[in-house]
């Protein structure tokens, strides 16, 4: 691995100190950047970084054999940190997009046996390295636009041998993949057919059998429901939070998407490190959050899709809290992992500044995945995973011209991504 140095970066963006681990409310107003800025890059880690009129000391400090990169014109970004996605299934389900196109809704779909009960029929049929090539390829793509770090779920499975398959794939991308991954259990995605009306069957599946499990085999960082309405109601929640707790998984929650069921109560009961989604989200929702250390995050991917409203992040910010803004990837609900486009509609439908948006897609996204110690912004000591631009104007102009190829390099410890 050979130590870079970067001169001539018009900006560098998203510089904080070491102690920071969130921005929140007006906080997040300020992308931190400097101009006409170097960046020392050596063994993998952000180094050093300064203004190009302190270049001169810092050319007789570092090994004479570095790789220097002119970087004229061009900014540097932390590479964004994607906090919520479902990179693992078996196919795409673009016979269901055709459904939506003609009035039908999420809701009805999922009645009549697609969403992710498709999914998990598929998947069910799917090999284990069927699932591993079909995701490392997914990975590959998302990290080619700059996602540095990223968060799988399982869910697909519904099963105890089908959810410990996806997980032992997430287990897997972890121990290849070059950037950090982070596994959530979401076994309560949904009631399999076969249970639908036998709940307390399928949550002694969960409880009993794939929780100690996965639990066993060291296969999940975290816990994750599906909180909502026909999905698992608050009282099961916490059942299987509170399980979840006993093998070690901190909680997640899907919550508040199809409407204001609960799911945030739930999560700040239980210290859920986040609580994603929450397109319906109203007043006492907000106060429970501010008094607590559970993060909203929006996934404007998902809105965009569904035509669902989008997670009032403004309001989040203006209330003084931190607003984390994740993809969501998953076949049915959003198809789209490009952190980019979750920046640009962050700006255009959410109403964010561009710093705003960036710091939701890097340092906070960073805090949701636990994660603020190694990646998420431009800090001494920090994996240099980040993205080199190409000439553009300014920080501005890239949710504007969103559909822009704007990403010169995307750089994960150190060394160019290809």
């Amino acid at each position: 691995m050979q130590d870079i140095l970067i001169i001539n970066i018009k900006t560098l963006y998203g510089i904080l100190p070491k102690e920071t681990r969130i921005k929140k409310g007006p906080e997040m107003a300020d992308f931190a950047g400097i101009n006409n800025a170097w960046l020392l890059v050596e063994n993998g880690l952000i180094s050093a970084f300064g203004k190009m009129e302190d270049i001169n000391f810092v050319n007789q400090q570092i090994n004479k054999s570095v790789n220097k990169i002119d970087a004229t014109g061009k900014l540097i970004l932390p590479s964004f940190v994607d906090s919520h996605t479902h990179l693992v299934f078996a196919r795409s389900r673009e016979e269901e997009f055709v459904l939506k196109i003609k009035g039908a809704t999420y809701e009805e779909i999922a009645a009549a046996g697609g969403g992710i009960l498709n999914s998990a029929r598929r998947l069910q049929q799917a090999t284990e390295d069927e699932l591993f090539e079909s995701a490392s390829h997914r990975l590959q793509e998302l990290i080619r636009k700059g996602t540095g770090a990223i968060e799988i779920k399982s869910g697909y499975g519904l099963t105890v041998a089908d959810e410990i398959k996806m997980l032992r794939v997430v287990k897997r991308l972890k121990e290849k993949a070059s950037i950090p991954i982070k596994a959530t259990f979401l076994g309560a995605h949904t009631y399999p057919a076969e249970y639908k009306q036998n709940h307390e069957g399928y949550l002694h599946l969960i409880l009993d059998e794939m929780l100690p499990n996965i639990a066993a085999e060291g296969l999940a960082d975290y816990i994750d429901v599906f909180c909502e309405a026909g999905f698992f109601s608050p009282e099961e929640t916490t059942r299987i939070l509170e399980a979840g707790v006993k093998y070690g998984l901190k909680a997640k929650i899907h919550g508040n998407q199809l409407g204001r069921n609960g799911g945030v109560q739930v999560a700040v009961a239980h210290n859920a490190i986040s609580v994603d989604h929450l397109e319906h989200t109203g007043d006492e929702e907000i106060e429970l959050l501010k008094n607590s250390a559970t993060l909203p995050v929006g996934l404007p991917g998902c809105s965009f899709y569904l035509g669902l409203p989008y997670t009032p992040a403004k309001k989040l910010i203006n209330a003084g809290l931190p607003v984390v803004l994740a993809s969501d990837l998953n076949p049915g609900s959003s198809p789209a992992g490009d952190m980019r486009f979750i920046t640009a509609l962050g700006c255009i439908q959410m109403k964010l500044t561009p710093e705003e948006s960036f710091n939701a897609t890097t340092i906070n996204g960073a805090a949701a995945l636990e994660l603020s110690g190694d990646v998420g912004s431009i800090t001494i000591g920090k994996k240099a995973n980040f993205i080199l631009t190409r000439q553009i104007p300014s920080l501005a102009w890239i949710p504007y011209a969103h559909q822009s190829e704007w990403i010169d390099s995307v750089f994960i410890n150190g060394e160019v991504f290809k």
